[in-house]
């Protein structure tokens, strides 16, 4: 076990989008720094943030255009005018939203080419050449996108589609002013969120991240990266990923992402993965996996299946995977998702390599004493929660169980004279796990229609925004009173 997650920590989940502020959402500025100082005056040693890769058009963390690249529309305006590399008066009046963040940082760059120190030049310089291994391939796919109306690559041009080495050559040359420009874009992306994690440090928070397990066909990476995915010779997917009939959805959750090929990623040492985990491992303190289970085995489906109903658990080398990452990153702080359908060889991989797994307070009550998410079943080497970013709020999640359900839980929790929900926070702090970590909804006592996420939709979910007004001075001074009184500050 990494010596991080060895030791009793309370954290909350929140992702960078939720982040009050004025924009369409929250970002890298002064708001999240206000979060840290929050979590510092509470004792709350850990930040857990979803994904932050660059989405769709749906926003979902979990698809994203790259497995490496961070989301430029968390990128704040305000540090690109204190740098001087951009002027306020070069607010966008005819864009709105994400649009009018990515207008100003092109004018910003232009600002950066003929204002900014060299200093700045010469780092700028070093970014591109550290991350060329996925830079380069992320921006011109970037700019192919949007010279082909934002189509999937497997719509491109068949010379473009197939990676033509002399195409490829032209359009760089051709494309070379928006091929910069998007690289500056990834470069004040790192370096806003490289000096957040370090003033998070300085203050005694760690930053946890989140790694989908598997990436989007429409992704740099698969069109790079053809024989990393099981593809047909044309590109296209025969099979695609998901999860069978679980609590979440009746009919299974078809994901639609491409699955890996095993056998190529095995024969060359799982680079692909390895330097993956590279940058995930300079972004964050400390890793969950999603979908870990995925390691061991994935739900396979047939392309042509509309649900995840008909599909099929095939293996995984996940033994040889995280053994070769091992030997590259050391004993790294990584946590196990280990949700939904889990055999005892999921349990025998994550244990071998000692990693905590999730225990959901929310799924707890209702298969008798050894349900393994009660409390008293945790082991220390776990990351207790109240729920996740999938989950109904607790409040919400609470209000639609039965009375009897809720009698039994409170039987459960020794009757408490304060709420229900606040109980169940108290619960996970006071549990033998390592790691607890609140939601921030379940700390502002929020409700269903303040939910981040509901699986197998696609409509209306990662907007979710708190306000600071929304925090009770009450609420503020129990949580901190909770996390001091569990020997977790």
């Amino acid at each position: 076990m990494n010596d991080i997650l060895n030791k009793r920590r309370a954290g909350i989940l929140l992702h960078i989008t939720s982040l009050p502020g004025e924009g369409r959402q929250g970002d890298l500025g002064h708001e999240a720094y206000h979060f840290v100082k929050f979590l510092h005056d509470s004792g709350v040693s850990v930040w857990q943030v979803l994904p932050l890769g660059m989405t769709h058009a749906d926003g979902s963390p979990y698809q994203c255009l790259s497995a490496h690249a961070g989301n430029p529309d968390l990128i704040n305006i305000d540090w690109l005018v204190k740098q001087g590399w951009l002027q306020r008066a070069d607010k966008c009046v005819e864009c709105a939203g994400n649009c009018a963040t990515r207008c100003m940082i092109t004018k910003a760059y232009y600002g950066f080419l003929e204002r900014a120190q060299q200093k700045d030049q010469h780092d700028f310089e070093q970014f591109c050449r550290e991350k060329a291994f996925w830079l380069d391939d992320f921006a011109l796919f970037l700019a192919l996108r949007v010279e082909f109306n934002q189509q999937c690559w497997n719509q491109w041009p068949e010379h473009f589609k197939e990676r033509d080495e002399l195409t490829l050559k032209e359009a760089r040359r051709r494309l070379k002013t928006q091929i910069e420009c998007i690289k500056f874009e990834q470069y004040v992306f790192f370096r806003q969120w490289l000096e957040l994690k370090a003033h998070a440090n300085r203050h005694g928070v760690l930053l946890f991240g989140d790694i989908p397990i598997f990436v989007s066909y429409d992704s740099a990476d698969v069109w790079a990266h053809r024989e990393v995915f099981k593809l047909d010779e044309s590109g296209e997917m025969s099979v695609v990923t998901g999860v069978p009939p679980d609590y979440f959805s009746e009919t299974g959750q078809r994901w639609g992402n491409p699955h890996y090929n095993w056998n190529y990623l095995e024969k060359t040492g799982f680079h692909w993965w390895v330097e993956r985990m590279q940058t995930q491992l300079e972004l964050f303190d400390i890793i969950r996996i999603d979908h870990f289970r995925g390691l061991e085995a994935a739900w396979e489906i047939p392309a042509n299946e509309d649900t995840a109903i008909n599909g099929e658990w095939v293996k995984a080398p996940g033994q040889a995977l995280l053994y070769a990452i091992k030997a590259k990153h050391g004993a790294i702080p990584l946590v196990a998702e280990d949700l939904g359908i889990i055999t005892p060889e999921v349990e025998a991989l994550r244990d071998e390599f000692h990693l905590p797994g999730m225990k959901i307070l929310q799924f707890a009550f209702g298969s008798g004493p050894d349900n393994p998410y009660l409390p008293d079943n945790y082991e220390k080497n776990c990351v207790a929660y109240t729920g996740t970013h999938d989950n109904d709020t607790t409040l919400g999640w609470l209000q639609g169980i039965s009375e009897h359900e809720k009698n039994y839980i409170y039987d459960y929790l020794g009757n408490p004279a304060m709420p229900l929900h606040c109980a169940l926070i108290r619960a996970a702090l006071a549990s033998v796990a390592n790691l607890a970590v609140i939601p921030m909804q379940d700390i502002l006592e929020l409700g269903s229609e303040h939910r981040m996420n509901i699986p197998g939709t696609i409509e209306g979910n990662w907007k979710w925004r708190f306000q600071w007004d929304q925090l009770s001075h009450e609420q503020a001074v129990r949580f901190a009173y909770l996390i001091e009184l569990f020997n977790r500050k």
